[in-house]
């Protein structure tokens, strides 16, 4: 019966959605305020019948409801409980559920937390919102029903996917999600902006804590992934340029891109339809990104939906966005007039060259990751594009970016005056060049000048981040949340750089034969096997390596690497073991039983890997801290309006 409830539950969102999506619109036409006001009441109550089919989902996994198909594929008897729960989005149907509720979550945020946004501009965004939630709810309803039943219905269910039950999954998916979706307020407030007439200061003020948190969402959602991968898979790597990696890494970028361009649109009014499109680019190809997991164009450890008949349905989906989107914004930009003006040395130019920077990268993996599929797609071959690609692409735009991100935050507004900023700049620069140049030879007696760069970009942003907090400090300027988020976002960059260096060029692998008494060194500290026992899991079976870890003489550890089998599962899954502190990781994984009592292993020695994701901690904590400052909790000042057509014109097109 329960299930029944949700099904009617996302039924009835779906209905509320299409008349959200609808009524206010012809009430912003008609300047219609009782049409207008019918925008949040909808908004809330789509969330809630969401959240009802939801919560009736969740109930069914928790319950081992397995006369719910998806349920009976996702999820055992033996099970446990946060795996169950983790179980709802672990699929196809029940994450497009997720996706569903966190878009109707979002969309009822703006609803509650923008009320002193124009009425017209309100009732235009939430509609907006809605005909993408429409969109999501139609796929769910007439291809990816989640609450279809089974009848008679099997006495257990089939596994969870062993890969996803890790701790880092009951996060990174919703937490990737707030970020994807996220992006999809700026893309309404960009299309809303459009359908309006106007593009202004107020409307980028608006915008950019909505796209800061969103862009902290993502940041903190791919860096868990990336922690999944590398301590779940075995592989021992933290990033490996799989399309679907690629696929919430574009978005970021782009986003990035956009937080930095809506600074300038809304402080000198100056990008303004580049600032639109990277609203919509932003979003649209977070949509992509939904298109490439869900349609199953390609395989991956990602990807596990390959029904042709959804990927049609998205592609048609993405169709009528994107091309919807980007059809409104060539009508409209053709008018658009940016009225600030500034020299070629200005924070507006360093801005508009970081964005140039953001968009080629986003870019190269675009190519990189679609490339590919179009081949397979025409029947033209097949040909893979991979780690050697991306690593050289990123290592052209990362170099300007780093120099750029010292630089830029010293520029001042309209223009600046090159000596003033090269008086100090210059000398940071040749102690950031010659100190991260030497490091490598003081580190293992050799000069490596890709590596010796990395440290030189670290200590570059490092230094010119921290000498204009000290010179605000001395001078006694304000301190403002927004600007502190950005020190410690871009500090975040720095050790991320440092973390992806270190790593890139000082760790160390080995695979291993090894028997029960040997041992192997590596980086300094002896791997000595003891040994495999069997351990029995809450779910699962395993054989576990016993390997005990010295250095010095002394012994630091163990690390117990094993090799599980789930129940109603045959083959074995790698869970690898990590002895981990801040400057190091020691990793195992165990391979096969060879003869003799043999056993194959891989160990790795992995320096600096944790400030990887330490840096993008701060990253993530950086932009939280910009969208906290008290000037977003404040009415948006009614800045004066320019816009895009004439007033006659732009009331005839409300």
């Amino acid at each position: 019966m329960i299930p029944e409830l949700g099904h009617f539950a996302l039924i009835i969102a779906f209905a509320i959605s299409i008349v959200q999506s609808i009524v206010p619109l012809i009430g912003a036409a008609k300047n219609d305020s009782a049409l207008i006001s019918m925008a949040r009441p909808a908004a809330l109550t789509q969330f809630l019948f969401v959240g009802l089919a939801y919560a009736a989902l969740t109930q069914a996994f928790i319950v081992h409801d397995f006369s719910v198909l998806y349920v009976s594929r996702h999820s055992n008897l033996v099970q446990p409980l946060m795996y169950r729960i983790s179980g709802v989005w672990g699929s196809h149907e029940g994450s497009l559920l997720l996706w569903t509720l966190i878009l109707s979550l979002w969309t009822v945020a703006v609803a509650i937390y923008s009320k002193n946004l124009p009425e017209i501009l309100m009732a235009r965004v939430l509609a907006v919102m809605a005909m993408i939630s429409t969109g999501f709810l139609a796929f769910m309803l007439f291809t990816s029903n989640p609450f279809e039943r089974i009848f008679p219905a099997p006495l257990d269910g089939s596994e969870l996917n062993p890969l996803l039950q890790d701790p880092g999954l009951i996060l990174h998916p919703p937490m990737l999600y707030m970020g994807y979706v996220g992006f999809s307020v700026a893309f309404a407030f960009a299309v809303a902006a459009l359908l309006g007439g106007k593009l202004d200061a107020t409307w980028a003020r608006w915008s950019r804590p909505w796209t800061t948190v969103a862009w902290s969402f993502l940041t903190f959602g791919i860096a868990l992934g990336s922690w999944w991968a590398y301590n779940e898979l075995g592989w021992g790597g933290w990033w490996f340029w799989d399309p679907v990696e690629n696929a919430s890494f574009m978005p970021w970028l782009v986003g990035t891109a956009l937080i930095h361009s809506l600074a300038s649109t809304e402080k000198r009014g100056v990008f303004k339809s580049w600032t639109v499109l990277l609203a919509i680019l932003a979003f649209s190809l977070s949509l992509l990104g939904t298109f490439i997991v869900r349609s199953g164009v390609l395989v991956s450890v990602h990807a596990f939906a390959t029904d042709p008949a959804r990927g049609v349905f998205i592609l048609a989906f993405l169709v009528v966005v994107i091309g919807g989107s980007l059809g409104l914004y060539a009508w409209r930009s053709a008018t658009v007039v940016s009225y600030g003006r500034f020299t070629w040395f200005s924070r507006e130019t360093a801005l508009l060259l970081n964005n140039i920077i953001f968009l080629t990268a986003a870019t190269a993996v675009f190519v990189g990751t679609m490339y590919p599929l179009v081949v397979d797609a025409f029947g033209i071959g097949k040909i893979s594009v991979g780690r050697p690609y991306f690593d050289t692409m990123f290592s052209f735009v990362a170099i300007p970016l780093l120099i750029l991100l010292g630089v830029g935050p010293a520029v001042r507004w309209k223009g600046d005056n090159v000596a003033r900023i090269a008086k100090v700049s210059i000398s940071f620069f040749i102690v950031s060049l010659v100190v991260g140049l030497l490091l490598p030879f003081l580190i293992e007696e050799k000069l490596n000048i890709a590596t010796g760069l990395g440290f030189a970009g670290a200590l570059w942003v490092t230094l010119t981040t921290l000498k204009e907090l000290f010179e605000r400090i001395v001078k006694k300027l304000k301190l403002s949340l927004s600007y502190i988020g950005m020190v410690v976002a871009h500090l975040g960059i720095a050790v991320f750089v440092v973390g992806v260096t270190v790593t890139m060029t000082y760790s160390e692998e080995k695979d291993l034969r090894m028997v029960p008494g040997s041992s192997y060194n590596i980086s300094g500290y002896e791997f000595r096997f003891q040994g495999v026992r069997k351990v029995n899991g809450p779910n699962y079976i395993a054989d576990e390596a016993v390997i005990e870890v010295w250095r010095d003489g002394e012994k630091s550890g163990d690390l117990l690497p094993q090799k599980r089998i789930y129940s109603g599962k045959s083959n074995p899954m790698t869970d690898a073991s990590i002895d981990k502190t801040l400057f190091r990781d020691l990793y195992a994984a165990l391979g096969e039983e060879l003869e003799g009592g043999a056993w194959s292993m891989r160990v790795y020695y992995k320096p600096m890997i944790r400030w990887i994701w330490l840096g993008t901690l701060f990253m993530t904590f950086g932009g939280l801290l910009a969208v906290s400052d008290k000037r977003y909790r404040q009415k948006a000042k009614q800045k004066s309006a320019r816009p895009l057509v004439s007033s006659g014109e732009a009331a005839g097109n409300a």
